[in-house]
């Protein structure tokens, strides 16, 4: 299986489990690896053959930039739903940073993993 990735792909969006973070935006860093099988679609060298990622990052950022969330770990969730349910991608792995949300440190977040390769 192959893997399509996108990465560092920047949002803002409302998180966080404190009144300041509830109330100002703050930008959420977002990784994504999804398996594909891009042989068809190297034979065809056409879009409809393959994952196509325009697509699915006009979907997360969409998805993302609606949603008021408490936890990183129920935005990250949200995101491999939509790109296992939404886009037939068998597994995917989702990695949400929230810079400087810990003083002293760059950046935190967590990595998910969804489906089988």
């Amino acid at each position: 299986m192959d893997t399509i990735f996108l990465k560092d792909l920047r949002i803002e969006t409302i998180v966080g489990i404190w009144d300041w973070e509830r109330a100002v935006p703050q930008t959420v860093s977002i990784d994504l690896e999804m398996a594909a099988d891009v042989a068809a679609a190297a034979a065809r060298d056409h879009i409809d053959a393959t994952l196509d990622y325009k697509a699915v990052t006009k979907r997360i950022v969409a998805f993302v930039e609606a949603s008021r969330f408490q936890l990183i770990e129920t935005m990250a969730e949200g995101i491999a739903g939509i790109i296992t349910g939404e886009f037939q991608v068998p597994w995917v792995r989702v990695t949400v940073h929230k810079p400087f949300a810990i003083r002293g440190s760059r950046d935190v977040g967590l990595v998910i993993e969804r489906g089988e390769r």
